[in-house]
């Protein structure tokens, strides 16, 4: 066997880290995550982008298909965890239910896991950001000002240890500095 399957063996103890982002649409997720992931030389999995490609392939708008997005993004960040890699997911994770996909994903590595929760305490900046949005998603549709409302008030409150990080008045390039220091990455 070469050093490449081995280290692929899931009974191999690996050596990546999994970093979540979350938070409401629009608080910076994306552009965090890909900057962060390019100085940690880790592997960025974006939600959304695989949501897209989903519905991209005829199936209805629902649950099912974000549920089978987590699903899709942990077994990414679950391979590549057990390669040694490291991995920075951006999602919403509003719930606990989704939180437990991540913390499953941990535990079957035996990665460390880091929650991030990203915030913009600053609501007219917060619209501003929303307003005129185009991520560049043909499937998945920018949210609303309501739409981010709405999913605030369902928001589940954190139970994990968690970094909480105001991106309102840093750039995504000083959050992801702030973020390597205050996670402990070299």
């Amino acid at each position: 066997m070469s050093s490449a399957e081995e280290s692929a063996d899931p009974r191999v103890p690996p050596s990546g880290r999994l970093v979540v982002l979350a938070g409401l649409p629009g608080v910076g997720k994306t552009s965090v995550a890909g900057i962060l992931a390019a100085r940690t030389a880790s592997v960025h999995l974006s939600l959304d982008a695989v949501e897209d490609s989903i519905l991209a392939c005829g199936l209805p708008r629902g649950w099912e298909v974000g549920v089978a997005a987590y699903e899709a993004v942990r077994a990414m960040a679950e391979l590549n965890l057990r390669l040694g890699h490291h991995i920075v997911v951006d999602a919403v994770n509003d719930s606990d239910e989704a939180r437990q996909t991540w913390r499953a994903a941990a535990a079957r590595t035996g990665a460390e896991i880091s929650f991030v929760h990203l915030v913009l305490s600053d609501a007219t900046e917060h619209r501003r950001r929303l307003r005129g949005r185009d991520r560049g998603l043909e499937h998945v549709g920018e949210p609303t000002w309501e739409d981010v409302q709405r999913r605030r008030s369902d928001y589940a409150a954190w139970t994990d240890a968690v970094v909480e990080v105001d991106t309102g008045d840093r750039t995504a390039d000083e959050v992801a500095s702030l973020l390597v220091a205050r996670l402990g990455w070299r």
